[in-house]
């Protein structure tokens, strides 16, 4: 059941309560909660700043009490800052912990902060910036255990128009068993994916005659044109059986992803894992005389590209990732090689001619 849930502006300044750095504590495992009672609806908060003319109250789930749009004015050498308070209810004592995905462009001295306070007006958790400055439209989640808490503040300098949205959904815990050979991995999903982050190792690794290359771990803007590429060169002492290019990429339009470039030849496009189109991180837009809309994913995406090793050689090959023919400018981030070889416990077939 949802119910109306109206914007309130108010100008006013506040208060300043500096908070120290919280990690959630372990979430209550899911057998505590009792059969019988409703799971919680997640929530979706409009929070672009449209004009009264353009906007109608929103529904959100019986849990958000309201949500306040406050200014902070500067001070000294401080910018003027925007405060989306959120204020919420636990469900019940079983959820705990809160989990907030923020919609927001990505500029540089203007990241979002969110801070979790209780009742008496002390706060309790500080996120630090979200985001990296990649000056694009983007999202960032964070975990938030609500023991004690009622109220999150997105707090951002300036205006707060560079926030869009924000998806809120409780949390709860199961037992998670995995391989202790396996790498480390995110063992809490981003909702509508199953995609865990993707992490760049410092040194290359082997295993089974696979050896694992990080290119670069740091994030580097892409355009739609050669001159706003990145670039990559990495040596080969010989030519793999197979190559797979992976990255993520921030930003990008769905239907026309980056372009891959190996020694001056186009071996084409790179493959998106795209999450659930229900996902608030696709972003529509219409062009003129376009009557098809075309989205973009506000978020990080992992995409993939088989190399065709005909292509590889033996010494130093040159490799470029540019944005899709017509695409504005994204990012990508953690960019590495897997070169698999022949190994001694190798599984094949060889096929004897008809």
């Amino acid at each position: 059941m949802f119910l109306p849930l109206l914007f309130l502006l108010f100008f006013s300044a506040i208060s300043r309560v500096w908070a120290q750095e919280a990690f959630s504590d372990a979430l209550r495992p899911s057998s505590d909660v009792k059969l019988e009672q409703p799971t919680p609806e997640s929530a979706w908060l409009d929070l672009r700043q449209n004009s009264p003319r353009n906007s109608t109250p929103q529904s959100a789930p019986p849990w958000v009490e309201a949500v306040t749009l406050l200014r902070e004015q500067s001070t000294g050498d401080t910018m003027p800052k925007s405060i989306f308070r959120i204020r919420v209810t636990q469900p019940s004592a079983d959820y705990q912990v809160l989990f907030l995905r923020l919609f927001f462009d990505d500029k540089p001295g203007q990241q979002p902060e969110l801070i979790a306070w209780d009742e008496s007006g002390t706060h309790v958790l500080r996120s630090g910036a979200l985001g990296s400055g990649i000056n694009l439209p983007s999202s960032d989640s964070a975990i938030i255990p609500m023991t004690g808490a009622s109220t999150v503040d997105i707090e951002v300098p300036g205006d707060g128009k560079t926030v869009r949205g924000a998806y809120l959904d409780w949390m709860m815990s199961s037992d998670v068993i995995h391989p202790l050979a396996a790498e480390r991995r995110d063992v809490i999903p981003e909702p509508f994916s199953s995609i865990p982050p993707l992490h760049s190792a410092d040194q290359d690794t082997e295993q089974f005659g696979t050896v694992t290359a990080t290119l670069a771990a740091e994030t580097i803007q892409i355009g739609p044109d050669i001159q706003e590429s990145a670039a990559f060169q990495f040596g080969l002492e010989a030519q793999p059986l197979a190559a797979l290019l992976t990255f993520e990429v921030a930003n990008p339009r769905i239907d026309v992803p980056p372009e891959i470039y190996l020694n001056g030849e186009d071996i084409g496009p790179v493959s998106l894992a795209l999450p659930e189109l229900a996902d608030p991180g696709y972003r529509g837009e219409m062009e003129p005389l376009v009557k098809q809309m075309q989205f973009q994913y506000t978020g990080w995406l992992r995409a993939q590209k088989i190399v065709p090793v005909a292509s590889l050689k033996a010494g130093t090959n040159d490799l470029i990732v540019v944005n899709g023919t017509g695409c504005g400018s994204s990012a990508i981030r953690a960019t590495q090689i897997q070169l698999k070889y022949l190994w001694d416990k190798s599984d094949y077939l060889l096929k004897t001619g008809h």
